[in-house]
């Protein structure tokens, strides 16, 4: 993984999905390691971003490495009129590696490309975010003691939802079956449903959130981005589409559990905090963990 862009998360392999989770739990185990001292880490969000930025920065400071970027482009040369390419260009100079977040579908891509460090896709618009897909299936594995085999239920949000769009061609490598519950306006992109046709796995699609619950494994539930919306008509119809209760959770496993990316807005009733199968906090907690195994193979450190 030395010296490898974290562009999608096809980018890698089975193996090194099972490798950084690996290195997760040790850092989990052991957060506290001089082992980035002396390199120097840009974190660049062109997109407002709490816990994917803090948490990054986390994880860099926690084993002692620099951080400089921003996370304002407004008060940046970008405002100027400075194209990403020269942005990227210049970064790399000051840089051991680049952590960027984008509004723009495709811009990480374009940035590894002119990139002389090595580029870690912190989210581009409506298309991956494949560190968040790593923390997520490490939540998974945590809490399911197996990527295997798992019924995952993702809810809300499908059509411009990244981390579900990263998180399918992951944990597609497992074979789960899939049950993806949204509103017509919003249901999963006819690419990715062709894509699990071709590589033999199901999947069910449908609009009812608790029809299948009790089966579930994992209940993914997602945000209606207003930012994606170019119809502020179309959002305001489908903006409460689904509120998960703590009373809807009676008759699931006792191992499921819920998780979100966050942040959450009214698609997760504060009741089900209190649940046992309440887990997105803990979720968000494991990516300091899982950013420190990614930052560390990718810098060929472990």
């Amino acid at each position: 993984m030395k010296n490898k862009h974290l562009v999608s998360i096809t980018d890698f392999t089975r193996e090194e999905y099972l490798r950084i989770l690996d290195l997760a739990a040790e850092f989990e185990a052991n957060p506290r390691q001089e082992i980035l001292n002396g390199y120097v880490i840009s974190t660049l969000f062109f997109e407002p971003s709490t816990r994917t930025r803090l948490s990054f920065e986390t994880a860099i400071n926690g084993l002692g490495g620099r951080v400089v970027g921003f996370s304002d482009s407004g008060a940046t040369s970008a405002s100027k009129g400075e194209t990403l390419h020269d942005t990227i260009k210049m970064v790399s100079n000051y840089a051991d590696l680049i952590v960027m977040r984008h509004p723009l579908e495709g811009s990480a891509r374009l940035a590894s490309e002119v990139s002389s460090v090595p580029i870690v896709n912190a989210g581009d618009g409506a298309n991956q975010h494949p560190t968040q897909t790593l923390l997520d299936m490490y939540s998974i594995l945590k809490t399911q003691g197996t990527l295997e085999n798992l019924k995952i239920f993702m809810v809300g949000d499908l059509k411009y939802g990244r981390t579900v769009h990263s998180l399918l061609q992951a944990m597609s490598k497992f074979n789960p079956t899939f049950y993806f519950i949204s509103p017509d306006e919003l249901k999963m992109p006819p690419s990715y449903k062709l894509y699990l046709d071709k590589i033999g796995l199901n999947y069910i699609e449908g609009k009812e959130l608790t029809e299948f619950l009790p089966e579930a494994d994992i209940i993914y539930m997602t945000r209606v981005q207003q930012e994606r919306f170019t119809d502020p008509i179309e959002y305001e119809r489908v903006k409460n589409a689904y509120i998960l209760c703590r009373a809807m959770l009676e008759d699931c496993k006792e191992s499921m559990k819920v998780l979100h990316p966050l942040p959450r807005v009214n698609e997760i009733h504060t009741d089900v905090d209190g649940s046992p199968h309440a887990y997105y906090f803990d979720q968000a907690r494991n990516g300091v963990y899982v950013r420190m195994a990614i930052l560390t193979s990718i810098l060929g450190i472990k």
